[in-house]
């Protein structure tokens, strides 16, 4: 493999460096400063640039990925979205010749995806770097494309040409081989019946199906918490919520908004600085391990962790009983993480998408009554999210509430019944899917947020007062 004339396998990491920046899928892996400042200038200072050049670059960078007023913001008190944003604003600082990225917009929301791609556009239009862009959010990405790879699942190459001659010759495959392509172009597919699968639709299967009963008991309550990683600077202030058994919940809104730190609140990893968190009658960050873990089950943005063995079995059964860790094989299947090729992998070195899967299932085979996922979409081919939907909605039906952070608008589309949407840390709309009031669904408390809504999708309702 040769870059800029370089052979890859006997160069110089330095030489290397200054030819090429890489944005991994898991931004936490690269940043290595505690300020975000200081995180760009780290690569600068390691290719030896003067002083004063680095400090004209530093915000320049942080400026073009929309971050510029963080700069002495701890990176790990920001979100994953603005992580993923540090770590491009550390690659693009010295203007490498080839940018490498890997899933970038992933844990973006979509304001923040098409500022993202529209600064890649830039870079194209100016010829000014060549992108390698690994992606599953076609839609935003395909038009930045002079060619499209196509790798199959046996990680041979299926086709390689201009993205028309591509979908001209391989169109039905891509689609079978669990390949997204954007809506518009699945669209064409399925009504020259070329397609083998139809791509999901805009309404929520099963939409029609109970979305918990609004008077029952709460699983969970949120009553006026706030909390602040720092003091002064509240991720969340009066924040309420009563979620029932048998919800479809997602949790929207810009990076930065709280929502991570709200699921977290759910499942006793943080208390509240003000207000309580309640699972059942019981204040979940005081309930012992094992019995939270059957009470409430939170998947993190960042699979790896969560995972505390060698082998995917072993991570599949830790300590499960024996009656669960029959239910093992079947859920890894529909998950398509099936034993016989995976049982003995690391769960290190499986991808991103594999990794989250595994994540779900090892919380999934528990059968918590609530379960609290953070962007369980993130790097999933077509397959693996038709799997992950197929075994939410099994668990829905049995009792289960459900509530998912996520920047995903198929996802949305596909899967809840409730949306709430987080705004500055602050709850400013909540309601279901469909049908709210027109009046307030294009309210000024819903308009800021309904950049995250899926296309097509009604917004949820206001609540009487903003909060």
């Amino acid at each position: 493999m040769l870059v800029d004339g370089l052979d890859t396998a006997t160069a110089a990491p330095a030489a290397l460096a200054s030819r090429v920046g890489i944005v991994f899928q898991d931004p936490d892996s690269q940043l290595v400063m505690d300020r975000a400042e200081d995180d760009v200038a780290f690569g600068l200072e390691n290719l030896a640039w003067p002083l004063e050049a680095m400090r004209r670059r530093v915000p320049e960078a942080l400026s073009e990925v929309g971050l510029l007023g963080l700069a002495r913001r701890r990176s790990v008190h920001l979100s994953g979205g603005e992580q993923q944003r540090l770590a491009l604003a550390g690659v693009l600082a010295p203007g490498p010749g080839v940018l490498v990225l890997d899933e970038p917009t992933a844990n973006l929301d979509p304001a923040g995806a098409a500022a993202f791609v529209e600064r890649l556009g830039r870079i194209r239009a100016a010829r000014s770097a060549t992108l390698v862009l690994i992606e599953h959010r076609v839609d935003e990405v395909w038009p930045l494309a002079d060619r499209i790879l196509v790798i199959g699942r046996d990680g041979q190459p299926v086709d390689l040409g201009e993205p028309d001659e591509v979908v001209g010759r391989q169109g039905a495959r891509l689609v079978r081989e669990g390949i997204w392509l954007p809506v518009a172009i699945e669209r064409t597919l399925r009504d020259r019946e070329i397609a083998a699968t139809p791509a999901p639709t805009a309404s929520p299967p099963g939409a029609s199906a109970a979305l918990g009963r609004a008077d029952a008991a709460p699983l969970a309550e949120v009553r006026a918490a706030a909390f602040a990683y720092q003091r002064g600077v509240p991720v969340l202030d009066e924040v309420d919520l009563r979620l029932a058994p048998g919800e479809r919940v997602a949790l929207v809104g810009p990076n930065g908004s709280g929502k991570s730190t709200l699921a977290r609140l759910l499942v006793g990893l943080l208390r509240p600085d003000r207000g309580r968190v309640r699972l059942g009658r019981a204040d979940p960050a005081r309930l012992r391990a094992a019995d939270l873990a059957r009470q409430a089950g939170y998947v993190f943005q960042d699979p790896e962790q969560q995972f505390l063995t060698d082998r995917v079995i072993d991570e599949l059964t830790l300590g499960l009983r024996p009656a669960e860790r029959d239910l093992v094989p079947a859920l890894a299947a529909t998950l398509d993480l099936p034993l016989e090729r995976f049982a003995e992998r690391s769960p290190y070195t499986l991808s991103g998408g594999e990794q989250r899967r595994l994540s779900l299932a090892c919380t999934l085979v528990r059968r918590p009554r609530l379960l609290v996922l953070d962007e369980p979409t993130f790097g999933q081919d077509r397959s693996g999210y038709e799997g992950l939907l197929a075994i939410l909605r099994q668990r829905v039906e049995a009792g289960t509430c459900v509530i998912a952070a996520t920047h995903d608008r198929r996802f949305v589309a596909n899967f809840a019944g409730r949306v709430i949407v987080l705004e500055r840390g602050r709850v400013v709309a909540d309601g279901p899917a469909a049908g709210p009031d027109p009046a307030l669904a294009g309210s000024a408390s819903v308009r800021p947020a309904s950049a995250t809504w899926p296309a097509g999708a009604a917004e949820p309702t206001a609540p009487g007062r903003a909060r």
